[in-house]
């Protein structure tokens, strides 16, 4: 099993850009797909972007071109770049990690205590 740590939430203003990061511990890191979903008040969790072992990269469609993941399994980190940031990406993004090599089409069973992230002016 795997622990996830959330970092680098904050206030940011409308066309800013944020890096948010996750450092995992314990299982080796590489087994893991590790991926970044959102929640805004009132709406259902959602996906935001994976990155798995093995295989393509998966993002909200929405999202594609403004957000970048990345995964260092050296560092044992999982960021997220976040570009022309919009009023309505703010929401609190949760870390993930699912035990397998390749994406599922599922989050997995780990998650992180949360950043929030709030775009105003």
């Amino acid at each position: 099993q795997v622990q996830l740590a959330e970092s680098g939430g904050a206030l940011v203003q409308p066309g800013g850009s944020l890096t948010l990061s996750c450092a995992v511990s314990g299982d080796q890191i590489r087994m893991y797909t590790l991926g970044w979903y959102r929640q805004a008040p009132g709406k259902q969790r959602e996906l935001v972007a994976v990155i798995p072992s093995i295989g393509n990269f998966e993002y909200a469609d929405s999202l594609k071109g403004r957000f970048t993941i990345s995964r260092d399994n050296a560092k044992r980190t999982v960021d997220l770049q976040m570009n022309s940031l919009k009023p309505e990406d703010t929401a609190t993004y949760y870390c993930n990690a699912d035990r397998s090599f390749e994406y599922q089409d599922r989050p997995g069973d780990y998650w992180g205590q949360g950043t929030q992230v709030t775009v105003s002016s």
